[in-house]
Formats: C-alpha cells, structure tokens, sequence
C-alpha cells in the first residue's frame, strides 16, 4: 500500500525485527501459511468433505484420478501465498532445501542456515495445529467411521493430511521413495532458481511466487502419487512432529505401519536435501553457466542465436 502504515511494535523493540530475527518471523509465517493451505487442503479432502456428505459415504474420497488435482492445486496455491506473504523480507525459503542450496550456490548466509530451517519447522508445526484445531471434529469422526487398522484411534488416511509415506508398490522399500524425493526436489530448485534468474526469463509485475505455485502443481501432478511430494523437510517433518504429540504415534515417528513401511521419518528430509542441491547444480550447469558468459560479452547474442547471420547484401 502507499499510504504510511504505523507500526504495532514500539521503535526500541522494532528495531531488533530489521536483521535476521525479522527474516525469521517471515520464515515462519510464510511457512505457516503454507501448511495452513496445503494440509488444510488434504483435510478437506480425506475427512471434512466425506464426513459432511458432499461425497458418496463418510469415507469415500479420490474416487478418481482426476481428484488428486484437488490436493495438487491447493498445494499450489499454498505455497504461492506463502512466497507472497514472507517475500519481501526473507527471500522466502520456506523449506530448508532452498535454503541450502541457496547457501551452497546463490552465496545464501551459512550463519543464517539453521535459524531458517528452525524457523521453517516451528512454522509448519504450529500450520499443522491450526489445521487440527479446526478439522479435529471432521478427523475424529472420518477415524471412527474408517474400517482397518488404526494407530491409538487414528488410521493412515487421516496421517496423510498431516505429513507423507510411500505407496504400497514399494512394499517398504528405501530406494523408491528416496529417489523420488530427490527427483521431486531437484525440479523444484531447478524451476524456482530458472524463475528468480534475472538474467533469464524471470517473471514480471511480480508474478514469481505464483509461478514457482505452478511448478509445485506440476511436481504433484507428476510425481505425486509415489510418496506424496513432500519435498520440503520442513514441510513434513514439522507436522509429523505434530501428528506425533497428538496421537498418531508409530504412524508418525519413527514412521512405521506394520507390513508396509517401517522408520521413514528421515526419507522426506534426506531426499531434498539432496535433492535441492541436484537441482541448483543442475541449472547453473545447464544454463547459470551459459546465462554468465554471455552476461560478460559486450554484446551478447539474442536467445537462441548463437552468432551472427551475415544480411542480405552478403
């Protein structure tokens, strides 16, 4: 807005807010907002729509394909919002694969690493509280109503709302969902560094955040169904720290259903962490590099021309 907005906190104490203790509280909130949307999203999917008979049965959901667009484009939309709202402060990381990769290859502060990622699981945490707290009647109901086995009263679908696991076709393998993970990340980087290049494409009329929503779209659309996407360690683990402290137990930590799956916990912060780096080297390799060289020529060709073409009269 242009009009002067006072502020709430009073100078002496704002003051302290100008430097990283600011950029945190921007990690967090734009976290939140993210977890607040995209969990959010997948509760109303998996309980609150069944459970308030606006789909066939009380537990009936994803009876097609195409529902799964539902979820993707909430998570779109979630993170798109959650750029908009802690850009302009902090960058915006709001997973920690972005921020080590922004460390490891965009000069991204080393000192700044860990109070980001602390940031960034706090606000994904209390996102997924704020999505309990709301939804808990809808969850409740969706478990009870829910036939198989059940963790403390809590089954596996209503753990998906809060963080991910692989799918059964692993049968409880390490190897697919971890690469899945890294695969997942590695385009995320990729597409988020490839929008926020200057020297390339970029966006305009800040239209950023809601391309680098797109690129979440399309990593769901493609490559969700194999372990839920997570690919963002902040944004798993931090509402399966959640879904622990409120009952979901083994489901959550150490992320063990029997016959299926045992210890996954670690695979959606391994995965993008690495990830997150595959993708960033990837890019500057590909086309960081080529973007620099030409920067440093007095006059660089036109996208997709290399040299000059010789005119007519030649």
């Amino acid at each position: 807005m242009a009009v002067e907005i006072p502020p709430l906190i009073t100078p002496s104490h704002l003051r302290r807010r100008g430097g990283l203790w600011g950029e945190c509280l921007a990690e967090f909130l734009g976290t939140l907002v993210i977890i607040a949307f995209g969990d959010g999203v997948v509760a109303m999917a998996v309980a609150a729509l069944p459970g308030s008979g606006r789909t066939e049965g009380p537990t009936a959901f994803f009876l097609g394909a195409g529902d799964w667009l539902l979820v993707t484009w909430g998570w779109a939309f979630a993170v798109a919002f959650g750029v908009y709202v802690a850009g302009g402060v902090s960058g915006a990381h709001l997973n920690p694969a972005v921020t080590l990769a922004f460390a490891v290859r965009r000069r991204f502060s080393w000192a700044k690493v860990v109070p980001y990622w602390i940031s960034q699981v706090v606000g994904a945490f209390v996102g997924a509280a704020l999505v309990y707290a709301v939804y808990h009647d809808a969850i409740h109901t969706f478990d009870q109503a829910m036939k198989g086995p059940k963790t403390n009263g809590h089954t596996l679908s209503s753990f998906s709302i809060f963080a991910t696991f692989p799918a059964p076709y692993f049968h409880g393998g390490v190897w697919g969902p971890l690469v899945d993970q890294i695969v997942g990340t590695a385009f995320l980087l990729l597409l988020i560094v490839a929008v926020v290049d200057l020297r390339n494409t970029a966006p305009k009329a800040n239209l950023g955040p809601l391309v680098i929503g797109f690129a979440v779209a399309a990593i769901g659309i493609s490559y969700g169904a194999n372990a839920g996407y997570a690919i963002n360690p902040a944004r798993d683990f931090g509402p399966r720290l959640f879904a622990y402290a409120a009952g979901w137990g083994d489901l959550a930590l150490p992320g063990s259903l029997a016959g299926s799956f045992s210890h996954y916990w670690w695979i959606p912060i391994v995965g993008p962490l690495v990830g997150g780096l595959v993708g960033v080297l990837v890019y500057d390799l590909f086309v960081g590099d080529v973007l620099h060289i030409r920067a440093q020529q007095a006059t660089p060709p036109e996208p997709g021309r290399t040299r000059g073409t010789p005119s007519q009269e030649e």
